[in-house]
């Protein structure tokens, strides 16, 4: 009975065997889809990097065709760039060697006016000369015809005046011939001069011309930075800007508005001042204007004093934000340039203004 009792507890661990190795196997299983679940997800990872990696490597090479491409554009610009400089230059140097040429030609011009002059006087005082001794000797001629001896020293007078006008007749000639001359060389000056006050016409207005185009980005930025406002406008070659919007009345002290203005115009001079030649010799020229309403106080007598105070003050703002001094300009002119003539509110506000200039010194 023992036996058979030891026999069935031995036969009972085989269950527990294959439960325990079932178990075993289930597990392995589910580490091994795990593991491939884990792999494909890696691998799916590992391909949207792959392809993310092949976008930034096209990007790169686009970026650095781009790079390339705005290289050769830069370098292609310097050498405009110089080209123009040399080419401004050798302008700038012409237009000095005319203006020299045309100062030089004006002055033998005058020079050769006065000796006309002398020779014209000259010219004068022979021909009366000749006239006086052509009486005299018509005189002596009809004294002859009339019958009368003649001495042998009123025959040598007669010899002598003939041989006078003979000489004084030469004289003439000669100094006609210088006459026609000199005319013909003035002539020569006066064609010289023509040609030359072309050439330093061309050469002021190539200069004139590339400032405009300056004088135009100038305006676009300026208009930029100011806002679009209905009463900022461009009058020709000015940009015109009301004072109400800088100054109290009777005032000539920039409010903090006004000075937040003041520092947008002072960044657009220094950007576009840093594109100008520094050949290109540019100011930048502030006027004052007023209205026709009479100001008197102590620190204002006129108008005159309080439109230059007010082109004063901005030019000294500017000077503080780094604009060079010697590119500025003030200027005041009161009540006397309206750009509206009538006596209404209207008009008044239009003509209290201040004007922007970029021109050449």
């Amino acid at each position: 009975m023992r036996s058979l009792a030891a026999r069935r507890r031995g036969t009972d661990i085989w269950p527990g065997f294959v439960d325990a190795l079932t178990s075993l196997i289930m597990v392995l299983i589910f580490v091994l889809l795990v593991f491939a679940l884990g792999q494909f997800v890696l691998s799916d990872s590992l391909a949207g990097k792959n392809r993310a990696l092949a976008d930034l490597n096209a990007r790169v090479a686009e970026l650095a065709k781009t790079l390339s491409l705005a290289e050769d554009g830069r370098r292609r610009l310097d050498t405009q760039v110089k080209e123009l400089s040399a080419s401004l230059g050798t302008v700038s140097a012409e237009r000095d060697e005319a203006r020299g040429a045309l100062d030089a030609a004006q002055a033998e011009a005058a020079r050769l006016n006065a000796d006309i002059a002398a020779l014209t006087q000259l010219k004068s005082q022979l021909e009366s000369e000749v006239a006086r001794l052509a009486n005299e000797l018509g005189l002596s001629q009809n004294e002859v015809a009339k019958g009368k001896e003649l001495s042998a020293q009123q025959v040598a007078q007669l010899e002598l005046l003939n041989r006078q006008m003979a000489a004084l007749n030469a004289q003439l000639a000669q100094i006609q011939a210088a006459l026609d001359l000199a005319n013909k060389d003035i002539k020569a000056k006066d064609v010289r001069i023509a040609d030359l006050g072309k050439q330093l016409n061309v050469a002021l207005a190539n200069r004139v011309g590339e400032l405009e185009r300056y004088r135009s980005e100038f305006f676009g930025r300026l208009r930029a930075a100011l806002g679009d406002r209905s009463d900022v406008r461009i009058v020709g070659d000015r940009f015109v800007v009301p004072t109400d919007i800088l100054f109290d009345t009777g005032s000539a002290e920039l409010g903090p508005t006004a000075q937040a203005s003041m520092d947008k115009l002072a960044e657009t001079v220094k950007l576009v001042a840093a594109e100008i030649p520094s050949s290109l010799d540019w100011v930048l020229r502030i006027d004052g204007h007023t209205d026709a309403r009479p100001i008197h106080t102590d620190r204002f007598p006129s108008n005159w004093e309080l439109s230059s105070a007010r082109a004063v003050s901005i030019v000294k703002y500017l000077a503080v934000q780094g604009i060079p001094a010697h590119r500025l300009s003030a200027n005041g002119f009161g009540q006397f340039q309206p750009l509206d003539p009538a006596q209404t509110p209207e008009a008044f506000a239009r003509n209290r203004r201040i004007e922007i200039q970029l021109t050449n010194r």
